[in-house]
């Protein structure tokens, strides 16, 4: 692109990073990139299995679900730039410190029951799936998520915090589907057929003995 070309799209996009437009921005943006990170994990759910039909509806709930996440991520680092102001690497590390211990796991759990809300889970039923995936989830998060962060807070303005977040997620929006989604494998289903199996076994065993002394 040649300088009046960038320069006619930074005016165009300025006013979407400033005042009332940018919590608009950081909530359409949010949504649209779970959408996409959705759009990308069906399209290789697909690919591996041809007979699987593409699901619009649940790229529509991953859009809606993005949408209410961006107000939280744009409230959460107003008030952590207002709480832990400058560009210091102790502070710089605060942030991101607080950020992996407070916002990660909120917004997982929030992803987590919204999305089975909407897909017809109870409440009970979702928070059981956050509990059997949050150790998964958090240990991938651990491992994306502070070296981006340390380059949010240090390289950039608050303003474009979300933004950059959203871009950088769509990789993470495209697990968060798969892990969301993902459905049990055959030899997880054998496995833990061949479980119940040996616990049944096991727990018959003293009565047939016993049938067979008498």
């Amino acid at each position: 692109m040649n300088p009046q070309g960038r320069e006619l799209f930074a005016r165009l996009m300025k006013p979407f990073f400033k005042g009332r437009l940018l919590i608009v921005t950081n909530t359409l943006s949010c949504g649209a990139l779970l959408a996409t990170g959705d759009t990308i994990q069906q399209t290789r759910e697909v690919r591996i299995n041809p007979a699987h039909q593409r699901d619009w509806v649940r790229t529509g709930r991953m859009f809606a679900i993005g949408c209410t996440m961006g107000p939280l991520m744009h409230y959460w680092y107003l008030w952590l730039d207002r709480s832990f102001p400058g560009k210091g690497m102790t502070l710089v590390l605060k942030k991101v410190f607080i950020d992996q211990l407070v916002a990660s796991p909120f917004l997982g759990a929030w992803y987590f029951l919204g999305m089975g809300g909407m897909e017809g889970q109870t409440l009970h039923e979702s928070c059981q799936e956050f509990k059997d995936k949050f150790w998964e989830f958090y240990k991938a998060d651990w491992c994306v998520w502070p070296a981006a962060q340390m380059v949010n807070f240090y390289f950039l303005a608050p303003k474009y915090r979300v933004i950059y977040v959203n871009i950088i997620t769509l990789g993470w929006d495209t697990y968060l589907s798969y892990l969301k989604h993902r459905t049990t494998t055959a030899p997880e289903i054998e496995v833990a057929a061949e479980e119940n199996t040996n616990t049944s076994t096991l727990l018959t065993q003293p009565i047939d003995d016993k049938l067979r002394s008498t």
